[in-house]
């Protein structure tokens, strides 16, 4: 797995969700903005205490979690 040195979780920050270094920013939050088309340059904009690389490595983490775990997209009968 690629570095993901700027990712943690503690249990007593954002109730244990995956947060960028030790701010309560989570990856999902990232994630998010990604999805509903904000850029990585808007990003660093809007939050100016984050840096390229942990924008990066939220993606990352994102998509490795992805890949290790199957959710049934099967449409309901």
């Amino acid at each position: 797995m690629s570095d993901m040195s700027r990712i943690r979780r503690d249990p007593t920050v954002m109730a244990g969700k995956p947060c960028i270094r030790d701010m309560r920013v989570t990856v999902a939050m990232i994630v998010s903005q990604i999805a509903e088309g904000a850029t990585v340059d808007t990003l660093l904009e809007e939050f100016p205490y984050l840096e390229r690389e942990d924008i990066t490595q939220a993606l990352r983490y994102a998509a490795y979690m992805a890949s290790s775990q199957e959710i049934d997209l099967s449409p309901a009968a």
